[in-house]
């Protein structure tokens, strides 16, 4: 079976529907990481939902326990065919936000797949599972087509992408020889464009962090001590608003990155037109660069007294959950102390800093001129007719550094989504021309992949 006819074969697993009851049975099982009551659905993905689809494609299969206490477990494939060849590591997450069933609409449940048209409705369709669903049965295909793969092949799949991946980075330390290759490439994020496939090379990082004003205990009548108590939500309103301007520009000197090059600009300059807001953000950058190439900040969620039965009480306390995103040039040791730094020249040593639970992410960006980014870049545009975006790094933020700092990989990440999916909200949805288009883009990707093993071995 030659190349065009593998593409076909592709094309037909999602057109005969092939994809969507496979991505079915994927979707119903409620692997929550963000909620304590789903660990047996967490280990039952790796163990009854995938490890008998790999074992059957030949791989060697262990599940392992998240070397973090209370973590989330995850899965290690392995089909090595031959050690003169390379080894391709593909990389994947089962684990989805919480599903708020309450605020899908209606005919919509997120555990039960719904296809309307084009898009598959449901928790996980986009984020991850249909990712790395796409990659496995392109794989899949390849072996029971050619025979062998022509390449050996890792598959790391985890279950606590979403609440920050967790435990990650100690289990690769533990496992760099099980997990050992020439190159990472998975997919995860929002294609830049429906129609054309993406490239990133790496991500923004991403931090969290708590704000919190405490200054007593109860609540007080807002007549008798208007004006004699301090209202702690004016306080952390006031001092949020010393971190950026009006637009949402930066006022912190240490969290504005000094890495957006002449050459990451030119890089920049080519990419399609985004959704924005025209008076938002870095007035002298564009929108690609503001999100590619760029720190933001972010209220994610604030508080104080009761929003939906607000009483004549000034509280005693306000919270607020903030999020930095931030690009390679970012110290991310000195986030936190530099805000800290900041709310005190500004005069609000009364506001506690503390980061949030869960895992930060590092900033990692990995370059376009590498052989292997090269290879890809070329395999995909012969595929899809027409050259991919390519990015620096995703918008977003991932474990990426996992793979270049601990296992010192090339990375890269071909996805499957689109900027509006939904995902961590409701209705969560995937595209199936994208899915589509994934399949053949993958399974032409890893036979290219397979005729030039040798070449491909030499790049150091």
């Amino acid at each position: 079976m030659d190349r065009t006819q593998l593409i076909e074969a592709a094309t037909h697993y999602v057109d005969g529907g092939g994809l969507v009851a496979d991505l079915a049975a994927l979707v119903a099982r409620r692997s929550v990481s963000q909620s304590e009551g789903r660990r047996e659905d967490l280990y039952a993905y790796l163990q009854e939902d995938m490890q008998p689809l790999l074992s059957a494609m030949g791989f060697a299969v262990e599940t392992f326990d998240n070397p973090r206490e209370g973590g989330a477990p995850l899965l290690i494939a392995s089909r090595i065919e031959d050690e003169s060849l390379p080894t391709v590591l593909v990389y994947g997450h089962g684990d989805v936000c919480n599903g708020e069933a309450h605020r899908w609409r209606d005919g919509l449940e997120p555990f039960t797949l719904v296809r309307e048209g084009d898009k598959l409705y449901g928790r996980g369709t986009a984020d991850n599972k249909i990712q790395h669903l796409i990659n496995i049965k392109a794989l899949e295909l390849l072996i029971r087509e050619k025979g062998r793969l022509g390449f050996n092949a890792r598959i790391i799949l985890e279950m606590a992408e979403e609440t920050g991946s967790f435990g990650l980075r100690e289990f690769f330390t533990a496992n760099r020889e099980r997990l050992a290759a020439d190159v990472l490439i998975a997919s995860d994020g929002p294609r830049l464009a429906v129609d054309t496939p993406t490239m990133f090379m790496g991500s923004r990082g991403g931090m969290s962090i708590n704000l919190m004003v405490n200054l007593r205990d109860g609540d007080h009548h807002s007549g008798n001590f208007g004006g004699l108590l301090a209202d702690p939500a004016i306080i952390l309103a006031q001092a949020i608003a010393t971190i950026t301007d009006a637009r949402g520009q930066i006022r912190i000197p240490e969290w504005r990155p000094t890495s957006l090059t002449p050459d990451i600009r030119a890089t920049l300059s080519d990419l399609p037109p985004r959704r924005h807001d025209a008076e938002w953000g870095e007035s002298d950058l564009t929108p690609s660069e503001r999100v590619f190439g760029w720190n933001s900040f972010a209220v994610l969620a604030m508080s104080s007294g009761n929003i939906d039965a607000p009483q004549n009480a000034i509280s005693g306390s306000a919270r607020a959950t903030c999020q930095l995103r931030f690009v390679v040039g970012t110290d991310m040791d000195d986030i936190i102390p530099a805000l800290r730094r900041h709310l005190d020249a500004h005069g609000f040593p009364m506001v506690e800093v503390r980061a949030a639970r869960g895992e930060a992410f590092r900033a990692t960006r990995f370059s376009p001129d590498h052989p292997w980014v090269r290879f890809v870049e070329n395999s995909l545009t012969r595929s899809a007719g027409k050259p991919p975006h390519v990015l620096p790094n995703l918008a977003g933020s991932l474990p990426n550094d996992a793979f270049t700092d601990i296992l010192g990989l090339p990375t890269i990440w071909i996805p499957h989504s689109h900027a509006e999916c939904g995902q961590h909200g409701p209705n969560e949805h995937a595209l199936v021309p994208i899915a589509r288009e994934g399949m053949q883009v993958m399974t032409a990707l890893f036979l290219d992949i397979a005729e030039n093993a040798a070449s491909l071995k030499q790049i150091a």
